[in-house]
Formats: structure tokens, C-alpha cells, sequence
């Protein structure tokens, strides 16, 4: 009984950003507890390279390739997805961005840029999946924050600002959608291995520091994600809702 809380059989599932770090972390761990997942992105041949990994699995995945910054691709997208794959039942915001720089000299350009990424497209595809989960009064809308959702340091400001934002929309959106059985959470990574990450973990002054500041004493795998978004997908999150679940080794609560 209590591992069927977590089963996912008969849900479809899409994934923004998913076609390679955390996203396909999360994406792989949701189609092994049974979502049909939907892949999201703007880089094809990762996106097919995911999707053949996922499907030699024997599991159900499909590719929608869309830019979740653009709300009228955001909008064409969502309807596709529907049509083909069916009623979207489990939305993960994954896509996202990082750039650094010192704040005076931190270009506008780069801004907004990160804003379009990190903010906007949860607002548009949030926006365009919670219309359908109204209509049918369930659904389960995750969405990645950090530790910079609470957390501040230097030459990142934009993307902490970003962040705490998720943290705070998440917040909104459960207060206003859960009365329609919708259960709007988020999950913050701490310092986790992935590809956008390689320059700072080769970084061995910045791995030391993360280590030394990470009371699990080392960097996060992506895997050690999945848990978390299969708990804030299934019905075993029911009564859960505008929470931000830090994965992060206990980074945020040390001092």
C-alpha cells in the first residue's frame, strides 16, 4: 500500500530542459515510476538521444521541442503535447540558466536573458498547463529553485533574484490553485554535478569550498533528485503543497 503512493502509472509527465543534468535526472525517474514523460528543450539531438535511452528502457517517453521562453511556442507546444500524449498530469519546471559576473558590471542583456529562462518560461508553461488542471481538478505542478532560493552570494545576484522568485510564485500558485486539487511545490538543488557544472567542480578552491560548506562533506549527483520529484508528483504529496524541498546535503540549514 504504501509504495502505491509513489506509482505514477497512467500519468503523463512533462519536463522542461530535460534533455540532459537534472532535467533528465528527474524525467528518467519519473518514467520508471511508471509517467509517460515528455521531453522538453531546444537542443534536438539531445532530445532524441534522451528519448532513445528512456524508450531501450521500455518505457513510454516522447520529445516535444519547443523554447519555453517564447509564450506562443510555450502555447503550441502545450496543446501538441495533449493532443498526442494526452492530459498533462505532472508539470516539472526544470529549464534554466546560469552566467556570472560582478553585479555593477552585470550586463542588461545577460539579465534579462536569465529572467526569460529561469522566470518567464514558468510563468508561461505554469500558466498553459494549469488551465487543462483546473478544468479537471487535479494535477501536480513542480518547479526547480535552489539554495539561492533563500541563499545569497557574490557575482550570481540575478540568478538568486530568479530563484527567490520560483520560491515565492510557488507559494502563490498553491494558494490560489489548490482549492482545484493542484499541489504547486518546488525543490531546491544545492551544488550538484552536471555538465553546466564541470568548470567549478574542476575549480579546486570552489570544490573545496563547497565540500567544506556542504555538511555532507561533497557535491550532489543528479540521481539524488529523482526521490524528491517523485514524492512531489505522486499522490503521496497530497496534502503537500507550496513547499520548497531543499536537496541540497544540508547546505541551507549550516552555518
Amino acid at each position: 500500500m504504501s509504495l502505491s503512493l509513489f506509482n505514477l502509472e497512467g500519468k503523463v509527465a512533462l519536463v522542461t530542459g530535460s534533455g540532459q543534468g537534472i532535467g533528465l535526472a528527474m524525467a528518467e525517474g519519473l518514467s520508471s515510476a511508471g509517467a509517460h514523460v515528455v521531453l522538453n528543450g531546444r537542443d534536438t539531438a539531445k532530445l532524441e538521444a534522451a528519448r532513445k535511452a528512456i524508450a531501450d528502457a521500455g518505457r513510454e517517453v516522447s520529445v516535444a521541442a519547443f523554447d519555453v521562453t517564447d509564450q506562443h511556442a510555450v502555447e503550441e507546444g502545450i496543446a501538441m503535447v495533449e493532443a498526442k500524449a494526452g492530459p498533462i498530469d505532472i508539470l516539472i519546471n526544470n529549464a534554466g540558466m546560469q552566467k556570472r559576473g560582478p553585479f555593477v558590471d552585470f550586463a542588461a542583456a545577460d539579465w534579462h536573458q536569465i529572467v526569460a529562462t529561469n522566470l518567464h518560461s514558468v510563468f508561461y508553461v505554469t500558466r498553459a498547463v494549469a488551465k487543462g488542471m483546473v478544468e479537471r481538478k487535479r494535477g501536480k505542478i513542480v518547479s526547480i529553485g535552489s539554495v539561492m532560493s533563500e541563499l545569497g552570494r557574490p557575482t550570481i545576484v540575478p540568478y538568486t533574484a530568479t530563484k527567490g522568485a520560483v520560491k515565492t510564485m510557488t507559494r502563490g500558485l498553491a494558494a490560489e490553485l489548490g482549492k482545484h486539487n493542484i499541489q504547486v511545490n518546488a525543490i531546491g538543488p544545492g551544488y550538484i554535478v552536471t555538465e553546466l557544472n564541470q568548470a567549478l567542480i574542476a575549480d579546486e578552491a570552489f570544490s573545496t569550498w563547497v565540500k567544506s560548506r556542504t555538511p555532507a562533506g561533497r557535491w550532489g549527483e543528479t540521481k539524488e533528485l529523482i526521490g524528491a520529484a517523485i514524492f512531489l508528483s505522486s499522490t503521496a504529496s497530497d496534502y503537500v503543497n507550496g513547499h520548497l524541498l531543499m536537496v541540497d546535503g544540508g547546505l541551507s540549514v549550516a552555518v
